[in-house]
C-alpha cells in the first residue's frame, strides 16, 4: 500500500459564506472519491476552486483524483498548485514526492521527503517512500536503513518486508531475499507481492517450473495484476513459449502503459522472433519509461546489433558497461 493524503475538514457553524460552501464542495468531492465516483468527485473539488482558486485542500485532492487514476502528470500539477497556494502543506508535498516517484524524477522526490522530515522527522510513510525512491535509484545500502526504519517501528509491515526482499534480489542476496519474503507470508499468507518477488527469483536461479508455480499463486490472490502477468510472460518467454508470453504482456501494457519492465519483455519476445526493429522501439521506450530496467541497455544493444547497426550497437553496450549490467564489451565491438 502506498500512502496518499487526502485532506478533510469539518465545518464549524450553519451560514452559507463563501468559506462555507467551498468547504461543504469539499466535503462533497471527499465522499465521492471514497466511493469512487471520480468524475463527480472532481465536479465538487471545482466547484470548491470556482470560489477560491487558491484552495489548496481542493487542489490537493484533486490532484489524489488523477494519481489514482495513474495521469501522474495532473496529479503533478494539482500538487504543485496546493503547495504553491500553501508552502507549509506537508500533505501535498508528500503526495508530490509520490507523484515524482512514478514519474521517474527521484532526485526531486528525495527533496520533498526531506521537507516532510524537516517537519515530522518520524513519518513512516515517508521513510517507505524513501525506500522505494533509493531502491530505484539504486542506493541499496540507504535504501535498506530507510525500510529499517519502519520496520523499528512495525515489525509486522508485510509490504516493508517484501521490499526488503525485493532489495535483496536487486543485490543478488537471494537466500536474504528469500528470508524476508517467507516472513512477509507468515504475516501475512495473501502477500501476493511476496510470491511475485519470490518468482523472479527462481527465474534467475533458473528453476523455470518452480517461478511459474510461484507466479500463479501471485496470480490466485490478484488474477488481474499487469505485473504479476507480465512476469508470467517473462517466465514464458525464459521457457520459449512466446506465444504466450506475448498474451501476457500485452495483457500488462493494457492495463498499465506505464510499466517499463513489459516494454522491457516486448523487446525480448521481437529479440527472440528477429524482429530487430520492433526490439529497438520497445526498448528505448522501456528505458524512458524505467531507465533502471534491468539489463536495458543490454538488451538494445543487442537489437541494434540484429538490425546490422553495429556502431550504434557498441555505443549502447558501453552505457550498458557504465550501468554495471555487464563487464566486457563484446568481441564484435573490440575491434
Amino acid at each position: 500500500m502506498r500512502w496518499i493524503v487526502v485532506f478533510c475538514c469539518l465545518l464549524v457553524g450553519c451560514r452559507e459564506s463563501d468559506e462555507t460552501k467551498k468547504h461543504r464542495f469539499l466535503l462533497k468531492g471527499n465522499a465521492a472519491l471514497e466511493d469512487q465516483h471520480e468524475e463527480a468527485a472532481i465536479r465538487y473539488f471545482q466547484e470548491a476552486l470556482q470560489i477560491d482558486s487558491c484552495f489548496a485542500d481542493a487542489l490537493n485532492n484533486l490532484g489524489t483524483v488523477y494519481f489514482r487514476g495513474k495521469e501522474y502528470q495532473k496529479a503533478l500539477e494539482f500538487y504543485n498548485q496546493a503547495v504553491f497556494c500553501r508552502p507549509d502543506f506537508i500533505q501535498a508535498v508528500f503526495n508530490r514526492a509520490n507523484t515524482l516517484y512514478e514519474l521517474n524524477q527521484p532526485t526531486e522526490s528525495l527533496r520533498d521527503i526531506e521537507r516532510v522530515f524537516s517537519v515530522a522527522s518520524d513519518t513512516l510513510p515517508a521513510f517507505f517512500l524513501k525506500g522505494l525512491v533509493l531502491t530505484k535509484i539504486k542506493e541499496y545500502e540507504q535504501a535498506n536503513e530507510a525500510f529499517q526504519e519502519v520496520l523499528k517501528k512495525d515489525s509486522a509491515n508485510s509490504e516493508v518486508l517484501v521490499n526488503l526482499g525485493t532489495l535483496n534480489y536487486y543485490r543478488k542476496n537471494y537466500s536474504a531475499a528469500v528470508a524476508y519474503l517467507k516472513k512477509a507470508l507468515v504475516v501475512n499468507p495473501r502477500e501476493s507481492s511476496a510470491y511475485n518477488t519470490w518468482a523472479l527469483i527462481e527465474v534467475e536461479k533458473r528453476n523455470l517450473d518452480s517461478a511459474f508455480q510461484l507466479n500463479q499463486r501471485a496470480l490466485a490472490i490478484d488474477p488481474g495484476n499487469a505485473i504479476y502477468r507480465n512476469n508470467r510472460g517473462y517466465i514464458y518467454l525464459e521457457k520459449g513459449e512466446l506465444t504466450k508470453a506475448l498474451d501476457d504482456i500485452n495483457f500488462s501494457i493494457a492495463t498499465d502503459p506505464y510499466n517499463g519492465w513489459a516494454y522491457r519483455n516486448k523487446g525480448i519476445y521481437f529479440l527472440k522472433t528477429g524482429d530487430a526493429v520492433s526490439a529497438i522501439r520497445m526498448l528505448t521506450q522501456a528505458l524512458e519509461l524505467e531507465p533502471g530496467v534491468n539489463r536495458g541497455y543490454t538488451l538494445l544493444a543487442e537489437a541494434y546489433i540484429q538490425s546490422g547497426d553495429l556502431l550504434k550497437g557498441c555505443e549502447t553496450y558501453r552505457k550498458a558497461m557504465q550501468k554495471d549490467e555487464i563487464f566486457a564489451m563484446p568481441d564484435s565491438c573490440s575491434k
